[in-house]
């Protein structure tokens, strides 16, 4: 354990997925800051059980007023993103069964979130993916987003 207080220290570590804990940490962290963002915003919002291990669903689903949205949160500093097909075809799945608009919530460091739906995602032979330049343009962001932020 390093000296810092309330910080612990696992090195090389890898959950049973094999994502290493500093990357699920990062992930769990994100989302409980995509979560409390939308509560200030009075949503009730919940965290999937097994969220960042299991592809069985969503991250977080939030409803308000009789509107539910579900995000799959990604902390990624990267210039694109990419959603394995797997985890796409759960994602839709779950729009379609639920109507609820599924979204990737995209934590880019210094510029908060942006919210890119499934159907702006691009096939690649490998995967759906994003690129940061789409998502700057398409700025879909909490306080931009109609019916997210109740925004006509």
């Amino acid at each position: 354990m390093r000296s810092d207080p309330g910080k612990y220290y696992i090195p090389n570590l890898r959950i049973h997925t094999g994502v290493s804990v500093h990357r699920y940490i990062k992930g769990a962290r994100s989302e409980r800051e995509l979560i409390n963002t939308l509560y200030e915003k009075e949503y009730s919002v919940m965290r999937s059980a097994g969220s960042g291990v299991n592809s069985l669903s969503p991250d977080i689903i939030a409803f308000k007023s009789g509107k539910g949205f579900a995000f799959e949160c990604k902390a990624w500093n990267k210039d694109r993103l990419a959603i394995e097909p797997d985890k796409f075809e759960v994602l839709k799945k779950w729009e379609s069964n639920t109507g609820m608009d599924t979204m990737i919530a995209w934590r880019m460091n210094g510029k908060g979130w942006f919210f890119i739906k499934l159907d702006e995602m691009k096939k690649t032979p490998k995967s759906y993916s994003v690129t940061k330049k789409s998502a700057l343009e398409i700025n879909r962001r909490i306080g931009f987003m109609p019916g997210l932020d109740d925004m006509q």
